[in-house]
């Protein structure tokens, strides 16, 4: 099983670059960062969408741009992949998005994992002119579109929700072929396991909050059914601080191909012990 760290990376935390290098010396497979674009201040939406959740950590307003941030640490690295842990597709241009993708792939030499989501911060969502109700299917017409174009050398594409492309030349293409792997986040319901059956290489929900066990069930129904090899579906688990040994050994058990565990948004000093403990792991 492969072990990977993530962290929000932000203004106040370590910096990309020296954790990336770290990670890497201790021999860690992967390296993922999520992203926000912004917070508004109303706190509207509760954190993950869920009633009675406690206030929002500051991390979340804080971040650093994701594929910044990941170029920055392709640049000082060989071995370590590089993931978004996840990016918040449908609150992005998928024309630009899929030109980040592939040159995040091409500058590192294809170690770039894309992890995707569909977001729950309704606000947010909403600055960038985007309905909560319509992220999921324009997650799916914006990965549908970038396959188009990290693929053909002339792409185009027509959606269903009015999302379309003329006939057109975008380059670099990635380095990994046919394309990075796309790894959806976030639990297992039926549109999700919809999505992930059609055009994800992956899946990789937040272990100790969702159903990781009964979502693989669930999953294998839906691949079975859509006449699909589940073997073709990469299997992982984000997991937060707690995560370790036991937490590593279930997700092992349940078929898992890789772990990713949470570092603290918090300066070096105080990242460091804890990566030294995850590097035990290893």
């Amino acid at each position: 099983m492969d072990i990977g760290v993530m962290i929000f990376p932000t203004d106040k935390s370590i910096q990309p670059i020296p954790l990336a290098k770290a990670a890497e010396e201790r021999g860690f497979e992967s390296l993922w960062f999520p992203e926000h674009s912004h917070i508004p201040t109303s706190r509207e939406t509760p954190w993950g969408g869920m009633k009675n959740a406690p206030p929002l950590p500051e991390e979340y307003w804080r971040t650093i741009d994701q594929f910044c941030a990941l170029s920055a640490c392709a640049a000082v690295t060989e071995n370590l992949k590089l993931g978004t842990g996840i990016c918040l597709v449908a609150q992005r241009d998928p024309i630009w998005l899929a030109k980040e993708v592939a040159s995040v792939d091409h500058l590192s030499k294809g170690r770039f994992l894309f992890g995707v989501g569909y977001g729950w911060c309704k606000e947010e969502m909403r600055n960038h002119g985007l309905e909560f109700k319509e992220r999921r299917d324009l997650l799916r017409e914006y990965c549908l579109m970038m396959r188009e174009i990290w693929t053909k050398d002339e792409a185009s594409y027509s959606g269903g929700s009015g999302v379309s492309l003329e006939e057109s030349w975008a380059w670099p293409k990635p380095a990994q072929k046919p394309h990075p792997p796309i790894i959806m986040g976030g639990a297992a319901g039926p549109k999700t396991l919809a999505h992930i059956v059609e055009f994800c290489d992956g899946w990789m929900p937040i272990g100790g909050m969702h159903d990781i066990a009964g979502g693989i069930e669930q999953l294998k129904v839906a691949c079975k059914d859509a006449g699909r090899d589940i073997s073709t579906i990469e299997l992982g688990a984000f997991y937060g601080a707690g995560g370790g040994a036991d937490a590593i050994k279930q997700m092992e058990d349940l078929g898992m191909n890789r772990v990713v565990l949470g570092l603290p948004p918090k300066p070096e000093g105080d990242v460091m012990p804890v990566l030294d403990d995850y590097a035990k792991l290893l």
